[in-house]
C-alpha cells in the first residue's frame, strides 16, 4: 500500500509531533513539528524536514549548522497522530549544542543538567 501524508492525523494548524532517535543507539534526540508537506519533503529527499512554528517556514535540519538528520526510516503510531524518525545525526541534535534536546531530569524535585554541551570541533 503506498503511503499518503494526507492520510495523518494533523492538529488544527495542521501539523504532527515527530520525534527524532537515533538509529543506532535508539537514544531520543528531540521532538518537532512536520507538516504533511515536510513529511513528503523529507522521505524524497533523505533529509529530515520540519515546519519551524516560530519562522512558520520549513526547516532542513543542519541547513545552515551542518548538524543533518538523514533518514534512515519513519514510523507512524498507532492513532496516526505522531511520528518517529529514526536518524544518523551528524553532530549535537539540539541548538544548545547537546547530543540531545532531553538534557534536563527531574530528579527528587528538582532539575538536574545530565549532559553537557558537546566541544566545539573548531
Amino acid at each position: 500500500m503506498k503511503f499518503d501524508p494526507q492520510t495523518l492525523t494533523y492538529d488544527q494548524k495542521g501539523l504532527i509531533p515527530a520525534i527524532a532517535q537515533d538509529a543506532d543507539s535508539g537514544e531520543v534526540l528531540m521532538m518537532a513539528w512536520m507538516t504533511a508537506e515536510a513529511v513528503s519533503r523529507t522521505l524524497q529527499s533523505g533529509r529530515v524536514t520540519y515546519w519551524s512554528r516560530s519562522r512558520q517556514a520549513f526547516w532542513v535540519k543542519g541547513e545552515s549548522s551542518g548538524h543533518v538528520q538523514d533518514l534512515v526510516e519513519m514510523r507512524v503510531d498507532c492513532d496516526r497522530d505522531c511520528l518517529l524518525v529514526l536518524v544518523r545525526q551528524t553532530g549535537p541534535a539540539c541548538h544548545t549544542n547537546r547530543r540531545s534536546c532531553f538534557y534536563t531530569a527531574l530528579r527528587d524535585g528538582a532539575e538536574v543538567e545530565i549532559m553537557a554541551p558537546m566541544a566545539d570541533p573548531s
